[in-house]
């Protein structure tokens, strides 16, 4: 081993202590990071990469599995010649450290401590507490007046939800609406992307996803247009280190609130509607069948649509990766896993409760 890569060992291992340390003081990672480091490092990706017409980060990802690929075939080719030997092991094993030592502090130095702060709830000051069914059903009856008259407004721009540049910009527009009011909400350089594996997506279940090596926000476009505002506000929420996915949902909804579009609004009233709803049905089934009489028909068609989307493209592999994608969220401080995106409900009512029922 030459000292060059006896150099790139010791600071990489270095590197990772530091991080792993870093990580049980949520204070000092909020406090240095995700309000510090991190919003330059984050700016910085989005100047890089977001003045690209495409999504770097998917063909970042496509190189790698292509890599993984080769990498593969070549060692079934060596164990088939019988050519591995202990000291192929020895080489196999250390190259495969050292490539997850760097995979480690990329993310985690990138994007990934964001995962260890105190978080937007601390930010916002909310006290999220376990909620009543009474409290769901003031948020339910309250979302459902928001999307009729949501729908009323804003289905005639709908069409142009489905333009890529008009899909962005509005988002854009959302944080900058939200900024002005919270400073920490400052989206400067944007990089959101179509994925290029959007079509590939409506099978695995994403709606869209954050790349923590390039910055980008990517958006499954293939998704219906009017789900699509809430999703790219979603993935903005990440860019700006709210790396919980709850969180990430939450600060979706403050900027989908507070966007001039109504397609926007609508969007996230949809969306917050289908958590809370799903959880209150579990409770009093009676209470959501009636709420849902109350919607508009076309607010009514355009849940039949959703399902009738999602059916479609339903399949063994999409649960599949959920399971993965589940361990992955549990491994990264979301011990609830998947549910996590469900715990935005919670967010909602202490924020209604903490600005007035008035003012969601």
């Amino acid at each position: 081993m030459s000292v060059r890569h006896k150099i790139t060992w010791i600071v990489l291992l270095l590197l990772a202590a530091v991080i792993k340390v870093l990580s049980f003081f949520p204070a000092a990672v909020e406090k240095y990071y995700s309000t510090g480091v991190y919003l330059l490092l984050s700016r910085l990706q989005r100047i890089l990469f977001g003045w690209l017409p495409f999504s770097f980060g998917d063909l970042l990802y496509l190189a790698v599995i292509v890599w993984l690929f080769v990498a593969l075939v070549r060692t079934i080719r060596t164990f088939i010649r019988r050519e591995a030997g202990w000291a192929w092991f020895v080489s196999f094993a250390r190259k495969t450290l050292f490539v997850c030592l760097w995979v480690y502090v990329l993310f985690n130095g990138l994007w990934g401590l964001n995962y260890d702060r105190k978080g937007l709830a601390y930010q916002l000051q909310l006290k999220v507490h376990p909620y009543s069914t009474d409290e769901l059903k003031e948020l339910t009856t309250r979302l459902v007046l928001k999307l009729n008259e949501l729908d009323s407004i804003g289905r005639t721009d709908r069409p142009k939800l489905d333009r890529h540049r008009y899909l962005f910009a509005g988002a854009v527009a959302a944080y900058d609406s939200l900024s002005a009011r919270d400073s920490r909400f400052s989206y400067p350089y944007s990089s959101i992307k179509p994925s290029l594996f959007s079509y590939i997506g409506l099978y695995i279940g994403y709606s869209g996803y954050y790349n923590p090596f390039t910055g980008e926000a990517q958006v499954n476009t293939c998704q219906l247009g009017f789900t699509q505002p809430y999703t790219t506000c979603h993935e903005m929420g990440h860019q700006l280190g709210y790396a919980r996915e709850n969180e990430a949902n939450f600060a979706g909804y403050l900027s989908g609130h507070d966007c001039p579009d109504p397609g926007f609004r609508y969007s996230t009233y949809f969306d917050f509607w289908m958590y809370a709803t799903g959880e209150l049905y579990n409770r009093d089934s009676v209470f959501v069948k009636g709420l849902v009489k109350q919607l508009h028909p076309q607010v009514r068609q355009d849940f039949r649509d959703l399902r009738a989307f999602l059916r479609k493209y339903a399949n063994p592999l999409e649960s599949r990766v959920w399971q993965i994608y589940g361990g992955y969220l549990r491994a990264n401080r979301q011990p609830k896993g998947i549910v996590t995106y469900t715990e935005v409900t919670a967010w909602l009512i202490a924020y209604a409760e903490k600005v007035g029922w008035d003012n969601i």
